[in-house]
């Protein structure tokens, strides 16, 4: 085994093209391996096997900076650099990174996950090196999927003007997670690949080769001549309309070809696009026929493929990471089934309420099917608009669609909502309009690490004058939740995490805005828990009640606006106790003690004790298992009960 022997980019440096071309073969097996048992990123890092592979041989990482957009395609690039064998943990708590992480090598720069932001980071590294009179070359590797995203258009803009040395290689696979929504990515594809052009153009140069004692004028008048010819020929390509020199497009399992065109683009003085062609997937039949959401992102649920090739056969069971019921609200078979996410209630309630308001209309951001859109695009094509990774446009969009009498619902994962919070503050907030925000994977999502978990939307949203933001317990209260925030005249938010969805607690779920009393105690402690805590909650009630302390357990339902019943049974207690899976600072707990201070006509505030998530970056681990380290399951919601019961004793 050749991988066995690669324990840094110089151990590539000596391999000839046919080694080459096995070591690729073997790092497919390794990672098609590695990510069925662990979970993991499997198509995206496919694809670019001979590309990284190239990368490393044609610079000299670390001391040329390899950047990835967006992290999760760099599994092959860890491999390469030394960190073979902590694949055996990869994801896992105290194991390997999902993405570059600054801790695990000197080899990883940025430890980015989030789309159309590392050619930024190419940008300011390169004019750093400038400054300082440093020869160092940055390579930013981007997808097409990542120019959808405006960051990446205002990178490229900068990038041109400024005549920083960056060479920017765009995977285009035709992917970003869902198939690319951009008119860029066809019109490259097409210009690209015209011949008229291409032929044109060295027709002209041979011409001017042949001319007799010209010298250096003729040369020096190509580049002049060859920019008159693209105007007549094809428009100006998009990058060298920017400034930005271009090559391409260029096989990108070719290493040979590879190679070639990067050592050439290395001797560019001034930013230059190396487009290359790819395959998600290659080299694993699954992945390579896949529908995109089935091999994007791998779940250790999903089903052990002993052929690591995968030409025996497809998996059987339902695409992973998507629902269970993937035709949920389109069949009455399908409704029948319990949801058993939120995910899967939400797919199933937008469907039955687009049935009879064709106002509505869904939008995401380049993530249909893990927002559980799918089934609406399928049943209402000409009202769904995936926008591609443009998280902000997506939010002001909808702002002028309700102002055009639509109603509109923004489904993105809650990490990626702070992206646009400017425009859902001034955009949608500021004028009033009615717009519904679905925040899936809220709260602590486990495996994706410090840049994934949802933890900030609470406190954003409750941020914004006027939003109404909705915390189903259960998925039950999902459908019942959509339906009053489509009702509503201003903004909304429900946000819900990505966990199986616990079965409702303390009696059915209330309509309307009311919270809702899931255990009643003696006056002593009431626990206010949010969203999925409540079951917790309920545990932790019942193991004080052994040891004689009985709570009240509440279930807020809306934390903005409250409902004033359950705040001011909450200040008739002696101790109050906010539980929520999100930013303790500036977040729910908080704002319903403010609220609760803010009541007229009551005693003085008992004691208030928020439990949250703190101001820190969580690594990977299993979201039960994070949350019982920051105290948020039932032992740690009873610890911390006990704990305000005998501080107030001691008073």
């Amino acid at each position: 085994m050749i991988l066995d022997h690669i324990d840094s980019p110089a151990d590539l440096r000596s391999l000839s093209l046919d080694e080459l071309e096995q070591l690729a073969a073997e790092i497919r097996t390794f990672v098609v391996e590695s990510v069925t048992a662990t979970g993991g990123h499997l198509g995206s890092n496919l694809g670019v096997v001979e590309l990284t592979l190239a990368l490393h041989r044609s610079f000299e990482s670390p001391r040329d900076v390899l950047l990835w957009d967006t992290g999760h395609q760099a599994y092959v690039h860890k491999l390469v650099t030394g960190r073979r064998k902590a694949f055996a943990r990869l994801r896992q708590a105290g194991g390997l990174s999902g993405y570059p992480n600054r801790g695990e090598s000197e080899h990883d720069w940025v430890e980015n996950s989030h789309a159309s932001t590392i050619l930024s980071y190419a940008h300011g590294l390169a004019n750093a090196f400038a400054l300082q009179g440093i020869d160092r070359r940055v390579v930013a590797v981007v997808g097409d999927g990542a120019l959808t995203g405006g960051m990446a258009y205002e990178a490229l803009n900068n990038l041109g003007h400024s005549g920083a040395r960056v060479l920017v290689v765009l995977n285009d696979n035709g992917r970003s997670y869902a198939p690319t929504v951009s008119r860029l990515s066809v019109s490259l594809t097409h210009l690209r690949l015209n011949p008229a052009y291409v032929q044109a153009r060295q027709r002209i140069r041979q011409l001017i080769r042949e001319l007799p004692a010209v010298g250096g004028l003729a040369y020096s008048g190509v580049h002049g001549f060859t920019s008159a010819l693209r105007e007549v020929v094809t428009p100006h390509t998009f990058f060298e309309a920017l400034g930005i020199r271009y090559a391409g497009p260029i096989d990108g399992h070719d290493l040979a070809e590879l190679e070639v065109a990067l050592a050439n683009a290395a001797e560019w003085d001034g930013p230059i696009a190396v487009h290359v062609v790819t395959q998600k997937g290659r080299g694993y039949a699954p992945a390579e026929e896949d529908d995109v959401q089935r091999l994007h992102d791998v779940k250790v649920a999903a089903p052990i493929v002993t052929d690591p090739t995968g030409r025996g056969g497809r998996p059987t069971d339902s695409p992973v990471g998507t629902s269970p019921a993937g035709d949920a609200g389109l069949g009455a078979d399908a409704a029948a089934i319990p949801p058993s996410t939120f995910t899967d209630a939400f797919t199933r309630a937008l469907v039955r309420h687009a049935e009879e308001d064709p106002r509505i209309v869904a939008i995401t951001a380049a993530m249909p099917g893990p927002t559980g859109l799918l089934p609406f695009q399928d049943r209402f094509p000409d009202r769904f608009v995936d926008v591609g990774i443009a998280e902000q446009h997506a939010v002001t969009a909808a702002a002028g669609m309700a102002m055009g009498g639509l109603r509109p619902v923004v489904a993105v994962y809650s990490t990626f909502f702070t992206r646009a919070f400017d425009q859902a503050n001034l955009d949608v907030g500021l004028h009033g309009a009615p717009v519904v925000f679905v925040f899936d994977r809220a709260g602590i999502t486990g495996d994706d690490g410090p840049s994934h978990h949802g933890v900030l939307d609470l406190a954003l949203t409750l941020a914004i004058p006027g939003m109404t933001v909705f915390a189903p317990s259960s998925a039950a209260e999902v459908e019942l939740m959509l339906a009053e925030a489509l009702a509503l005249e201003g903004p909304s938010a429900i946000r819900f995490p990505k966990t199986p969805a616990p079965p409702p607690v303390g009696g059915t779920c209330g309509r309307g805005l009311a919270a809702r009393k899931v255990r009643q105690g003696d006056g002593t402690v009431c626990v206010l828990a949010v969203g999925k805590l409540v079951t917790a909650a309920v545990e932790a009630a019942e193991e004080l009640a052994d040891e004689g302390i009985d709570a009240t357990v509440w279930d807020p339902r809306v934390i903005s606006p409250p409902d004033e019943a359950m705040l001011r049974d909450a200040r008739a207690h002696r101790h109050v106790v906010t539980v929520e899976d999100g930013v303790r600072l500036g977040g729910a707990g908080m704002f319903l003690a403010d609220a609760m201070g803010a009541l007229e006509g009551e005693g003085p505030l008992p004691p208030v004790t928020v439990l949250g998530t703190p101001r820190s970056y969580i690594a990977q681990d299993k979201p039960d298992r994070i949350l019982a380290r920051l105290g948020l399951d039932a032992e740690g919601i009873a610890s911390s009960v006990r704990r305000s019961v005998a501080a107030h004793l001691a008073d």
